[in-house]
């Protein structure tokens, strides 16, 4: 018997006529609720403009407790401003800072750590807290996640509409995941403006799992604070003054020097006459670089 013959149409108004449904070439539509992450480069590429509420997002990255308080923070600080609620962090690898978390949005009154003895209690400890009304957000860390256990988790979060991330090593990226996001974070650098080199910390994003098309190239976002990037910036500018100047002072006064001039010690004081704000503890490495 032969096997009957399939065609294949295109309908353009499929996503708005079938809920859920989406082309594969176009960011996946529906009605799912999204926090916007902070982040208008990151935005653009999740569907909604944001973290999905009520869903699992899983960030891998190859060392934990460096990226994922500057990634999601920006997000958490909306979200506390507008919903009232506890962020809820388990078995966070160092212990959270309150200043800093103040100083980007998030109050330390509203985060609760809790530390878990072993793989287990954490998963236990995220699924109660994604159950409890008074918990706005979560954040796991489990580096050991069997998939029906993170399967669980997203359950709870669904149920309860609640951000939840889980952060694991970068090494579980080949393995199955029933997040609806999956980012992969590792360190980078970005440009910065008026630096001749891109000098500020930055987080490369890549996106691994999302409701749409694959994302073939990184994302580069901003790793720190606005406010310590231009401090960065600044910091490197004064160390490269302070190089080129001492770099001059040891030409004018080397043995090789163009009309046979005999080598005299390098005197330290004009590489450092030109600098400004050396009492700047940011400065310290300039000033040690030049002296």
């Amino acid at each position: 018997m032969p096997a009957p013959s399939l065609s294949l149409r295109i309908a353009p108004d499929l996503p708005s006529s079938v809920p859920g449904v989406w082309h594969a070439d176009a960011l996946g539509a529906g009605p799912q609720a999204a926090q916007p992450t902070g982040y208008a480069l990151l935005d653009a590429q999740l569907p909604g403009g944001g973290w999905p509420v009520g869903a699992l997002c899983e960030v891998l990255q190859p060392l934990a407790g460096l990226h994922e308080w500057q990634l999601v923070l920006p997000a958490l600080a909306q979200a506390t401003a507008r919903r009232a609620g506890a962020v809820v962090a388990v078995a966070p690898p160092c212990e959270p800072f309150g200043p800093a978390l103040k100083a980007q949005g998030l109050p330390p009154e509203r985060l609760c750590v809790v530390r878990a003895g072993s793989a287990r209690a954490a998963f236990w400890a995220a699924e109660q807290a994604l159950r409890c009304h008074g918990v706005l957000a979560v954040m796991a860390w489990l580096p050991q996640a069997p998939a029906a256990a993170l399967r669980r988790l997203q359950l709870a979060a669904a149920q309860q509409q609640q951000l939840l991330w889980v952060f694991r090593p970068a090494s579980a990226a080949p393995q199955a995941s029933p997040a609806l996001l999956r980012l992969q974070v590792q360190q980078g650098l970005v440009p910065s403006a008026g630096a001749s080199t891109p000098v500020a910390p930055g987080m490369q994003v890549q996106i691994l799992k999302r409701r749409g098309p694959p994302l073939v190239q990184a994302l580069h976002l901003p790793g720190c604070h606005p406010r310590l990037a231009q401090a960065l910036v600044a910091q490197a500018e004064r160390r490269h003054a302070a190089q080129m100047v001492a770099r001059a002072t040891v030409a004018r006064y080397s043995p090789a020097a163009p009309g046979g001039r005999t080598a005299q010690p390098v005197q330290t004081e004009p590489a450092t006459a030109g600098l400004q704000g050396r009492g700047h503890a940011l400065d310290r490495i300039a000033v040690a670089v030049a002296g």
